[in-house]
């Protein structure tokens, strides 16, 4: 509930206490849920198929949390920035997951709805992170 606050340049502009405060709660919120995250994801239902998806997607969520913190830490504030752009498209996959999966449902079998979920709920959202990065020229 935290990350989108980040993004919002008023807050870190000019209030970077404040983004660094909100930037750590954020860390060690990923970093438990990421955890939690992928040893759920072994235990998925439906299989291999669902379990490699939620397992893949809690380990870019980490990935790219850690490497944003390490980006900052070096001063490489647009890497920062690209880097927390993916983190936070990981992160956000928990809502698109609630959007797409009740529609999912409407077309599929509840079995395979949640083997497409697993994929489909953060794929797109990385793809929209490579765009905006790309765009934004971090």
């Amino acid at each position: 509930m935290v990350g989108w606050i980040q993004f919002l340049p008023k807050i870190r502009l000019n209030k970077p206490f404040i983004h660094r405060k909100i930037g750590l709660l954020y860390i060690l919120s990923v970093f438990t849920s990421s955890i939690a995250g992928i040893y759920m994801g072994f235990f998925a239902n439906e299989g291999a198929v669902a379990s490699l998806g939620f397992v893949i997607l809690g380990i870019i969520w980490l990935t790219s949390t850690l490497q944003a913190f390490n980006q900052i830490k070096k001063g490489r504030i647009n890497s920062h920035q690209k880097w927390m752009i993916f983190s936070y498209a990981a992160c956000f996959s928990a809502v698109t997951l609630r959007i797409y999966l009740p529609l999912l449902n409407i077309s599929f079998e509840p079995s395979s709805a949640y083997k497409i979920v697993a994929w489909l709920c953060w794929v797109p959202n990385i793809m929209v992170a490579a765009l905006i990065s790309r765009k934004l020229k971090l």
